[in-house]
């Protein structure tokens, strides 16, 4: 079926990314965690954190008997915490989403300025008028988007459950306006054939892996086999052994009986992967470089601003740090979310067969 790539919105050429913090920081940070932890324990929080976070967060995450997870299963274990106070290390998006679900429980952030890229690619009143242009759409939303965006959809779907959604749809002789990623929504149209008008955003982490470099990694490491996020450029998702997301990317490596694999996706991924293969070998996939530079190293900068610090600054003074969101967007949100975690639930069960 066609994809169409929609133009005549916004989205940023460049972005203004947050300062990654110096080994000095990062040090001076790590000092923080026994007093972190037990501040945490003395309010009573429960601490959400996303795979892409630091390590010293996820270890953090960790000791105070948190969560570390994708961002839906986030939203869904604080939901379903008997903890009032919900303290999610990640990106805005992901404490909206925590909120969206849980209204009466106290969300912060240790920084409500960390963004997503893909966030930033799709603005509200740009989906409202192409919407109007293709009223005949099913619109799904990545959970990456802000409330308001998911306010506007018919679905919400994470990557682990796409490709599942596309072919839904297309049984149901519906086509799919997608928003935000270009390179997700290609590959759910290549894999369900699906009619698909496809928003141009892009995570500017997975779409800098690069596929001539990945063909060297893969030269100097023949048994490894390539691990890859649909984020990633069709190229290299070509070249993918597998292709899945972050959870799903996790979950193969550990029921694998291979030894050795490139992964393509944020490096922060590695603490858990070395967790639970202690006996295997992960490299990084290569990324565009730029000057001999790399533009984002695999690694997003706007994680990289939960530190130990702000976090302690969050739960001294909760009020800056807390995620609102309006009850008329949130109720609108909450209704695709409702949605996919039904069709999710149904799909495990075996109610819905494709």
């Amino acid at each position: 079926m066609p994809l169409h790539m929609i133009d005549g919105v916004r989205v940023p050429d460049s972005f203004l990314l947050p300062d990654t913090l110096s080994l000095e920081e990062k040090k001076k940070d790590e000092a923080l965690f026994d007093e972190a932890l037990e501040l945490i324990k003395k309010k009573n929080a429960l601490l959400i954190a996303h795979y892409y976070t630091s390590e010293t967060m996820q270890r953090l995450c960790e000791a105070a008997g948190g969560f570390i997870g994708d961002s839906l299963e986030m939203a869904r274990v604080g939901r379903d915490s008997d903890k009032d106070l919900l303290l999610v290390a990640g990106v805005r998006f992901m404490g909206e989403t925590a909120k969206i679900l849980s209204p009466d429980k106290t969300v912060i952030m240790p920084e409500l300025k960390a963004e997503c890229s893909l966030d930033l690619c799709c603005d509200v009143e740009d989906l409202k008028k192409i919407k109007a242009l293709h009223p005949e759409a099913t619109v799904v939303a990545y959970a990456n988007t802000s409330a308001q965006v998911k306010a506007q959809a018919d679905w919400i779907v994470t990557s682990s459950l796409a490709v599942e959604l596309g072919k839904y749809l297309t049984k149901q002789g519906k086509p799919i306006l997608w928003v935000p990623d270009r390179h997700l929504g290609s590959y759910i149209a290549a894999q369900s054939d699906c009619e698909i008008y496809c928003w141009p955003g892009r995570c500017i982490v997975h779409d800098s892996f690069e596929e001539n470099a990945l063909d060297f990694v893969k030269k100097e490491n023949p048994d490894a086999k390539i691990l890859v996020h649909p984020e990633a450029p069709a190229a290299v998702v070509a070249k993918a052994d597998y292709v899945g997301s972050t959870s799903q990317i996790l979950n193969y490596a550990k029921n694998s009986d291979c030894k050795e694999f490139i992964i393509g996706t944020e490096k922060h991924i590695f603490y858990k992967l070395m967790q639970a293969c202690p006996d295997k070998k992960f490299i990084e996939a290569p990324v565009v470089s730029t000057s001999g530079h790399c533009i984002s190293c695999a690694n997003c900068p706007w994680m990289g601003m939960n530190t130990l610090e702000s976090l302690i600054r969050a739960l001294n003074d909760p009020e800056p740090h807390s995620v609102h969101v309006d009850e008329s967007v949130r109720l609108g949100a909450l209704k695709p979310l409702d949605r996919m975690l039904s069709f999710s639930a149904d799909l495990k069960a075996g109610k819905i067969v494709l």
